[in-house]
């Protein structure tokens, strides 16, 4: 009979194998993007201070080359113009006027992960709460409250209430506020206690007020939250990865609908009188989106036909009219800054 230690040793064996795999699967993807020598660079500027002095657009660059994956600031009158680059390498960033937050793996024999808040000058302030692989970071308006989502090692984003997420809210001095997981979840009036209970993609409303996703029992919910009160209300089922319009009235938000398991459709939900309005983007998307304005929607897409880590963003008209525009080429995870 196999002892008890020779069962946990040989477990220990095998999350080492499966992290390091996983590590190196993340590193070689990387290192494809860097290592094409033969891709046209794309073009750059040297006035990074004065861009961000004016409304901007905050991106991470995956042009292939040796900037891949380096955080990158073009002025919202050009966005698809020449780039300026920060000293900042993010897999997922976000900015507000006052300061930015990255998502970074730290890719080797077995990949680390952290979140980092970044200073006026794009340099590491100081760390925050990160749980496990980065997936969601949102600001608050201010930039005084932070959230970060982050996936635990094993679980499946794909089926919803069948993953374990952990978001974490904190201020940005890294004081903890709350694991949101551990609120309240009130739906149809009744607690929600449930164990496979999962929340995560926060956007900020205020300094107390925020919408974010939960699921449990394989459903969905957009949910409105209260840090001060500890709890959250659903709001209407199946809401992913909600982004609050800049007038506060309107959720961007993916959609599963009756599409096959990991499928999205993009939808804007009015929050004053319930319509949902599904966006004229056909295809899946798998990201939060963000609004350019208060009629406009971006998100980020993988470049279809390339097996290169390389993405666009795209925007969308938010009242379901006209067609998707290419924005933004070889940029991912967007944020604007007025």
């Amino acid at each position: 009979m196999i002892s008890k230690a020779r069962i946990y040793a040989l477990v220990a064996i095998v999350v080492v194998v499966a992290l390091g795999a996983t590590g190196y699967v993340l590193y070689a993807r990387h290192s494809q993007a860097v290592a094409r020598a033969d891709a046209p660079p794309v073009p750059v500027r040297d006035d990074l201070v004065a861009l961000r002095s004016a409304p901007h657009l905050v991106f991470r660059n995956t042009a292939v080359g040796q900037a891949y994956g380096q955080v990158a600031v073009v002025p919202l009158g050009n966005v698809d113009g020449p780039r300026a680059l920060t000293p900042a390498s993010c897999d997922r960033v976000y900015a507000t006027a006052v300061d930015a937050i990255c998502l970074n793996a730290e890719r080797g024999l077995v990949t680390t992960y952290k979140a980092t808040l970044l200073d006026q000058e794009w340099a590491p302030s100081h760390d925050l709460p990160l749980a496990g692989i980065p997936s969601r970071a949102r600001l608050s308006k201010d930039g005084g409250l932070v959230a970060t989502t982050a996936f635990v090692f094993g679980d499946s984003y794909a089926s919803p209430g069948q993953f374990s997420t952990r978001t974490v809210v904190a201020r940005t001095d890294g004081t903890v506020v709350g694991d949101i997981e551990q609120f309240d979840l009130v739906v149809n009036g009744k607690v929600n206690n449930a164990r496979d209970k999962n929340l995560w993609g926060v956007t900020f409303a205020d300094n107390d007020r925020f919408y974010a996703t939960a699921a449990s029992n394989k459903k969905t919910w957009l949910v409105e939250g209260s840090l001060s009160a500890k709890k959250v209300t659903a709001l209407r089922e199946d809401v992913e990865c909600p982004s609050l319009s800049p007038d506060g009235t309107r959720v961007a938000f993916k959609k599963h609908g009756d599409l096959p398991s990991g499928k999205w459709r993009l939808a804007v939900y009015d929050l004053r009188s319930g319509k949902e309005t599904v966006l004229a983007e056909e295809r899946s998307v798998d990201d939060q989106a963000v609004w350019l304005d208060d009629e406009t929607v971006l998100y980020g897409l993988p470049r279809e036909g390339s097996n290169l880590a390389t993405s666009d963003v795209w925007s969308v008209p938010a009242d379901g009219t006209g067609a998707p525009k290419l924005l933004i080429h070889d940029a991912w995870s967007p944020a604007v800054v007025r």
